[in-house]
């Protein structure tokens, strides 16, 4: 038998500051048939972006269109602009054998599942509350107000782990693209499961509670 699994979309969500976005880059640099998902935005293109590279960008009719007309996996308006994920992305990866991996939030994640079954949702966590905190906070960009918000946003987002079909845990970046190999490779038992996962959320949104502490925005 081989080693290889036949192709599926791979979703990975994850509160913001979780590494995320590192590990999916990895994971497709390390694996040729892993096809990286191009979403389509009405906002415009940034200094040094490339349409249908970083994403395809599209007027808010053409996407209000390609939205009423079933041609989006997911979607969601974020900060004033609309986000989603074309299904000519999946249908492009399918032709030539691959994975589609999906970079997406929670909300998108669950439009996947309803929509394609066969995808495989894996979230990706924090070692500990005080690591993300950190990490957003190392940023040193945001207000207080600002900052408590998206850690609010990131404990709602960890209390939704338990929906997925796995369970990534950051806590060493070339191991955690490993587990996530071993998704891709029918090994799914690499990868954390979903076991005493309560117990794992209530403990890193308490860590985050506490970290915000004295520093909470008032």
């Amino acid at each position: 038998m081989t080693d290889v699994a036949a192709p599926f979309p791979l979703v990975l969500s994850a509160p913001s500051g979780a590494g995320k976005s590192t590990l999916a880059s990895m994971l497709r640099q390390r694996n040729h048939d892993v096809a990286f998902s191009v979403s389509a935005t009405t906002r415009a293109p940034r200094p040094g972006e490339t349409d249908g590279v970083h994403y395809h960008f599209v007027s808010r009719d053409e996407f209000l269109r390609m939205r009423d007309e079933g041609e989006l996996l997911e979607w969601a308006p974020v900060h004033g602009n609309f986000y989603g994920t074309p299904r000519g992305e999946l249908r492009r990866a399918q032709a030539a054998g691959q994975h589609l991996l999906l970079d997406i939030d929670v909300q998108g994640a669950r439009q996947v599942r309803g929509a394609l079954p066969e995808a495989v949702l894996v979230f990706v966590l924090p070692p500990s509350g005080r690591a993300l905190v950190e990490r957003l906070t190392g940023r040193g960009t945001e207000q207080p107000e600002v900052l408590e918000r998206r850690l609010r946003n990131a404990e709602d987002e960890i209390r939704a782990a338990p929906e997925f079909d796995y369970v990534v845990v950051n806590d060493d970046l070339h191991h955690a693209v490993e587990e996530l190999e071993g998704v891709l490779r029918g090994r799914g038992g690499v990868a954390r499961g979903l076991a005493g996962m309560d117990e794992t959320v209530a403990r890193l949104c308490a860590e985050i509670e506490s970290e915000l502490g004295p520093n909470r925005a008032r």
